[in-house]
């Protein structure tokens, strides 16, 4: 017969304490595992929202720092720009007989009117213009309509409609609206957006299918490019499933390849970006060559500001898609740093306004906005830099363009109304102008507290203070009325006599 080995109480306590006591080191190692790219990435993160804490505060406290980092930034790049445009566009002008300072004039007379309507929509609820999406979008259509049919072609684009002395270029302005208008169906479609046909239509067929047809039936691709990225960020940020942004990166890469190579034109630029030539020897990467000059040949603080040689017509419509070109020649990698840090400040900022909003078209319409500007200044450099061929996008803010600077100062206005409404209230910008239905509104609720005041004050209901307010002046005894005197009664003893 075999006997069971047996354990002894303390040997039994021991082994059941001793598991107890690995438990520690288990957890030890356990916390001390993500050392690598993890524990890294917690504290960058960590570190970012301590930063934005510390800069623009929390909760009811915020301080309003990401509204004024948005306005000082557009304004030093819009301020930027017009200096760049006077210094890249005087040779041709006084080489076509005209005056040195007529770009830079009219610049600056869309900069100021770009800058009234900033100011404007941000003192607006954001609730005002989404009642205006339709219309918008209906405008942005018919403009564009107007353009095949009477616009001006330039450049191989037909894009312009001759105003007066001015030029307009609606599919600027369709960038806003198309926005605006995306915002607000998504907004309202929320609870369906995960099927893929409220997903799709009509945000994308026929709203933004729509408005990049008309765009590159004027034979503007650069613009189409701008417009499809817009309309991403919007199904983005509305939280669209995934797998639709696949299937349509997959037939917009086909489209592109389609529109390509069937236009001998953007054959040529791609051949010439990479380094072939064309068939019929021409070099249509030639702007992009010299401004790779221009940005050389000004090394680390330029050849001095309006001292540009590349501007004497080595590189055409300088002041126009290739003024960065101007810009690193004249200040430098530094000035060129500067306005990469500009567009990185604003770009960080209005990120910080995205994030925070809690309502649908609030997010899509901010961050669609964000996509645009920060999407199309990072096309644009990539062009002057020669990482991507020749497409005609303007730099935001920068590049001659009046109806491009008007447009994104408007959107910078939107994105500005929203940051103000995250501030504290005692610390909120003062309305500048005191009209409109809101305007009205709120004077109206004023007057009525008022009177409900004074009427307390006087001891009497709010509603009596607008009869006697009316009536006669103060001190007057016309309406006041006089007692009636009671007969004196009778004396029995004088009947008697």
């Amino acid at each position: 017969m075999v006997s069971t080995p047996t354990r002894t109480p303390a040997s039994a306590s021991a082994a059941t304490r001793q598991p107890t006591a690995k438990a520690p080191a288990a957890k030890a190692s356990t916390a001390q595992a993500p050392k690598g790219p993890q524990s890294a990435g917690r504290k960058i993160r960590g570190w970012y929202q301590g930063f934005w804490s510390a800069l623009e505060g929390s909760g009811k406290s915020r301080n309003g720092s990401t509204y004024y980092l948005i306005l000082g930034s557009t304004l030093a790049l819009t301020a930027i720009g017009i200096l760049m445009v006077l210094s890249a566009s005087s040779v041709e002008a006084i080489a076509a007989g005209e005056s040195p300072y007529t770009a830079a004039l009219k610049q600056g007379m869309f900069a100021g009117i770009g800058v009234f309507g900033m100011f404007l929509l941000s003192r607006v609820n954001v609730v005002w213009l989404k009642r205006g999406a339709w219309i918008a979008i209906i405008a942005a259509f018919v403009l564009l309509v107007l353009v095949l049919l009477v616009g001006r072609s330039a450049l191989g684009n037909q894009n312009w409609i001759d105003v007066g002395p001015f030029t307009f270029q609606p599919s600027e302005a369709a960038k806003l609206a198309l926005a605006l208008w995306m915002a607000t169906v998504l907004d309202r479609k929320a609870k369906l957006l995960s099927q893929a046909k409220h997903a799709l239509i009509p945000v994308v067929i026929p709203g933004a299918g729509g408005v990049i047809a008309l765009i590159l039936m004027g034979n503007d691709l650069g613009t189409a490019m701008i417009v499809m990225m817009i309309t991403a960020a919007a199904l983005f940020f509305a939280g669209v499933r995934l797998y639709l942004f696949g299937i349509a990166g997959v037939v917009l890469a086909a489209g592109t390849a389609v529109l390509a190579l069937t236009s001998p034109n953007r054959v040529c630029r791609i051949l010439s970006w990479t380094g072939q030539t064309c068939a019929d020897g021409s070099d249509l990467n030639y702007q992009s060559t010299n401004g790779l000059y221009g940005l050389a040949s000004g090394g680390w603080f330029g050849v001095g500001l309006g001292q540009s040689r590349q501007k004497y017509s080595w590189i055409p419509e300088a002041h126009n898609d290739f003024i960065f070109a101007i810009i690193g020649e004249e200040l430098g990698l530094v000035g060129t740093f500067v306005v990469l840090v500009l567009f990185a400040i604003l770009g960080a900022a209005i990120y910080r306004v995205v994030v925070a909003q809690k309502d649908m078209f609030h997010r899509v319409l901010a961050g669609t906005i964000m996509v645009w500007l920060l999407g199309q200044a990072t096309v644009n450099m990539a062009v002057v830099t020669g990482l991507a061929p020749v497409v005609g996008i303007p730099l935001p803010f920068i590049s001659y363009g009046g109806s491009a600077l008007l447009m994104s100062l408007c959107a910078i206005g939107v994105v500005l109304s929203l940051a103000r409404a995250q501030m504290a209230p005692g610390l909120q910008p003062k309305r500048l102008l005191r009209f409109g239905p809101a305007s009205l509104a709120a004077t109206l609720r004023k007057r009525g507290a008022a009177r409900g005041a004074a009427g307390k004050a006087a001891g009497k209901p709010a509603g009596s203070t607008a009869k006697t307010a009316k009536g006669p002046v103060p001190g007057a005894t016309a309406d006041r009325k006089t007692p009636r005197r009671t007969p004196a009664p009778s004396n029995p003893a004088r009947k008697r006599k």
